[in-house]
């Protein structure tokens, strides 16, 4: 208060000033020395509020952690005990001093006890230490120069559920090592496995755990002689040991950084693959082998691909991945070895819809950018990130075309643009609260899209060239952005610092306003105006392109934006009457401009381009549905070479029925994608849409869809069919189908079962609840909530109230809490309920959700 109050008075004191010398006898020496006092007071305050800024500023810098020791190997010892969910270990850390004389250790040891601490293993001598629960520091007995090497040997007990913090939205726990279903009472596997970003894994063994470290490893692991174990590097031993016990002793010959450590344990079978001479095997449960073949059966396709595009072959010992239970994160790309959430558990017929390639590609991309190449530190996160996100762009142009790879960058770029109407931060950031916060679709989705824009400016050639430069020139070592600049520049010889500066150290994106002037059509004239706060984001440099068409044939010109305002003569020098600015949508910008019905036909007739086709397709559905070339152009979009075009079409007649009658040939259209279609999704439109224009003659159809191989398409079929009332032997269907574990299946007979007030069927759902998890159990929570709520079964309801709060108290994941939360609104009227409901509210962690239950619960809340 005190500095708003002095800044008051600073503004005040120029007009008594100006006061006094109008009249010079109103003013006195006395006066004017208190005026001075004042002002000089205000000075101090703002000059301390200034220096308090700075300092925290200077404190708040999260830069790269300071490496006193090198640490050359690792060695660990490690079993377990699944009583009280303890690592028992032994670990040998080999080091050096990195280059300044050094007295003492200090480590990363998070919630250990330690019982023995000495130079090597075999010295009787312990070491005096310090230990505050998190950092280890161990006083040496004597100075250690860079040219003496060590070893400190530690037995210790970790202890990973002890004082565990907050996570992130990408990493929802921080406790390094899980313990899944230790007891063995639920239906789950019992399993472990850790996850050490991004400084988690000194939960289970004491190292240097910041990812500027490099060290080599080897990991003994002593378990049950039942369960399977997976880590870094190779198997180089296993040996039986008394009372069915085995240890498997796993060798990491090649340098990583600790948080890149892990170690999987589980009833896990084995599907052998191999790239060349690298062995690429996939680990699951064992009622997922066959499902399992389909869903990774790329990566050898992907490594071979990635290898030659980078110039820079597969650089480690082997690539294992694995799908665990209950996992913290979608994925994490540990060197050698990937661990995936359960939605990859998929088992033969679903793996036949699966759509996990990007992930797959995403955590394979982090063997060279991440692991082989690290980030220094956590504020360059996006050198690890942005390259695996754009890894599935590049992915997707390869195997399944430009317009799937196309569609896929425009989604990114939408989640960034989503996160950024409350969030816009510099991609590099060294001031930053925590180092999870730096997981956002900044890292990951603008940065891909700032990738996309780089290798669209220099090309393809420099692009590449420039990233097999970096690769080999920082191979096993770690980077900061200007790397990343220096290496581009050294290839193509262009200065950089322009497109680095604005796009990594600054924050936000462009806002353009463009027009095009048609008046001299041989010679048009686009005028671009940048729009973005530029008190708080950069005027841009920004090269574009703009295109037009000729008789089919694609022109394409190349300008460079660089001002607040700009014309642009095009000189085109034919005569043309549309002309499209960045028809690629390859800038990340925020474009308006106003253009009309007849643009966006044009623009879907002429573009070669599927994004293009896309966004006018979807401008006409959106903006201009009640007019007939709008309908019409959806009725080509049938036959557009594009699924996507396909689906949205599909989706548009479903919305507008009226058209269905006017769009000629619809008809055979339909039947014809829904026996053919390019994809499952597309044949599953065409189902649900004939089933709308004519369900009694396309019931027989229906049922032979039904036995489709594919789950989407077989769902659709049978919702289609249990939802016509004319079938009458829709429950003996549904019945037929009872029995099935997939969730698309289940979710259509729930719905009929609840339209038909079918409420002898509480056992069914009861046990599809226990059944299901993760995306599976998401989906069926709403349906159960449902059927229960409407059910009027006190018993059967309380049950299910019960279960609900158990998911909205335990999962992991917070969105199915969100709904299993959500659900229980079905019930408040009942008794206890809505306490429940307030418990739930008061006991999550998560601060977005919450905000989202508030939402739900604020009306009850009023009544009281």
């Amino acid at each position: 208060m005190k500095i708003q109050r002095f800044k008051l008075l600073l503004l005040v004191l120029p007009f008594l000033a100006l006061a006094c010398k109008s009249n010079k006898n109103i003013a006195n020496r006395e006066q004017l020395e208190t005026d001075e006092e004042i002002a000089s007071t205000g000075k101090q305050f703002e000059s301390e509020s200034l220096v308090n800024i700075k300092e925290a500023q200077i404190e708040g810098y999260k830069g790269s952690k300071t490496r006193a020791f090198d640490l050359l190997h690792t060695s660990l010892s490690l079993s377990f005990d699944f009583d009280h969910q303890h690592v028992l270990g032994e670990a040998n850390l080999t080091m050096k001093p990195y280059f300044f004389d050094q007295n003492q250790i200090i480590l990363d040891a998070k919630d250990f006890d330690i019982y023995a601490l000495r130079l090597g293993q075999e010295q009787r001598d312990e070491l005096n230490y310090m230990y505050d629960g998190k950092k280890l520091t161990v006083f040496l007995p004597k100075t250690y120069s860079r040219n003496d090497t060590l070893q400190l040997y530690i037995k210790y007990t970790a202890m990973p559920n002890e004082n565990p913090e907050k996570g992130s939205k990408a990493i929802t726990d921080t406790k390094g090592l899980y313990f899944i279903n230790p007891e063995g009472n639920d239906d789950k596997p019992i399993q472990i496995w850790t996850q050490g970003e991004t400084e988690h894994n000194s939960k289970w063994f004491p190292t240097f755990d910041t990812p500027n470290e490099r060290t080599t490893q080897d990991i003994k692991i002593t378990i049950p002689s039942k369960y399977r174990t997976i880590s870094n590097g190779k198997l180089i031993s296993t040996i039986d040991q008394p009372n069915n016990m085995r240890t498997d002793h796993w060798e990491m010959d090649l340098p990583h950084a600790p948080y890149l450590a892990a170690v999987v344990i589980g009833e896990f079978v084995e599907i052998k693959d191999s790239w060349e001479d690298i062995q690429v095997n996939y680990y699951v449960e064992e009622k997922f082998a066959e499902g399992a073949k389909t869903v990774f059966k790329n990566t050898p396709e992907m490594i071979g691909f990635f290898s030659e595009l980078l110039g820079v072959r597969y650089p480690w010992q082997k690539y294992d991945q694995v799908v665990v239970r209950d996992f913290v994160s979608g994925a994490m790309e540990n060197t050698t070895i990937s661990v995936f959430m359960e939605a990859l558990n998929l088992n033969e017929r679903e793996a036949l819809d699966s759509e996990w390639d990007g992930i797959i590609a995403h955590e394979l991309f982090h063997q060279w950018f991440g692991n082989y190449v690290t980030t220094e530190s956590w504020a360059n996160l996006t050198l690890n990130e942005a390259f695996a996100n754009y890894s599935e762009y590049l992915w997707y142009d390869y195997k399944e075309g430009r317009d799937v790879a196309d569609l896929h960058h425009i989604s990114e770029m939408e989640q960034y643009f989503d996160e950024s109407r409350e969030k816009q931060v510099d991609l590099i950031r060294f001031y930053h609260e925590d180092s999870e916060d730096m997981f956002d679709s900044h890292s990951y989705a603008k940065g891909g899209r700032i990738l996309h824009m780089l290798r669209r400016h220099l090309g393809d050639d420099a692009f590449f060239t420039s990233l097999s430069y970096y690769l080999t020139k920082h191979a096993w070592s770690s980077v900061e952005i200007h790397d990343l600049r220096l290496a581009f520049e050294h290839i193509t010889g262009q200065d950089l610092n322009w497109f680095f500066n604005q796009w990594f150290l600054d924050s936000g994106h462009p806002v353009l306003s463009y027009q095009v002037d048609y008046t001299q059509k041989e010679n048009l004239l686009l005028t671009i105006t940048q729009n973005q706060d530029l008190t708080t984001t950069p005027l841009y440099k920004i090269p574009f392109k703009v295109s037009w068409y000729l008789d089919g044939e694609r022109f394409e010109k190349e300008f460079i934006l660089d001002k607040a305002y700009q014309q642009f003569a095009i000189q085109n020098k034919a005569h043309v009457n549309q002309l499209y600015f960045d028809e690629q949508s390859e800038l990340l910008a925020v474009k308006k401009s106003i253009r009309g019905l007849d643009h966006f036909v044009k623009q879907y007739n002429q573009s070669r381009y599927g994004v293009a086709r896309y966004e006018a397709l979807d401008s006409l559905i959106s903006n201009y549905s009640d007019e007939p070339i709008t309908m019409s152009t959806v009725g080509l979009a049938l036959k557009d070479p594009f699924g996507a075009i396909q689906e949205m079409a599909m989706f548009a007649i479903a919305r507008n029925p009226e058209w269905i009658m006017q769009i000629k040939g619809l008809e055979e259209v339909l039947y014809d994608l829904a026996e053919n279609g390019s994809g499952h999704a597309v044949q599953t439109g065409a189902i649900e849409l004939l089933a709308i224009l004519d369900p009694d003659k396309y019931s027989p159809s229906l049922l032979r869809w039904m036995n489709h191989p594919s789950y989407l398409v077989a769902s659709a079929a049978l919702s289609a069919y249990l939802s016509h009332e004319e079938n009458s032997n829709r429950m003996a269907i549904a019945k037929r189908y009872m029995d099935e574990d997939n969730v698309r299946i289940i979710v259509a007979i729930a719905d009929f079962l609840i339209s038909e007030e079918s409420y002898d069927n509480s056992e069914w759902f009861h046990g599809k609840l226990e059944k299901l998890s993760g995306q599976s159990l998401y989906y069926f929570l709403g349906y159960y909530g449902d059927y229960f709520s409407k059910l009027q079964q006190e018993s059967e309801s309380k049950r299910a109230v019960d279960n609900l709060y158990k998911i909205g108290l335990n999962q992991q994941a917070n969105y199915i809490r969100a709904v299993a939360f959500q659900s229980m609104f079905g019930f408040v009227d009942d008794e206890g309920v809505l306490d429940k409901i307030k418990e739930l509210y008061q006991k999550e962690e998560d601060e977005k959700l919450k905000m989202y239950m508030n939402y739900y619960l604020e009306p009850y809340l009023n009544e009281n």
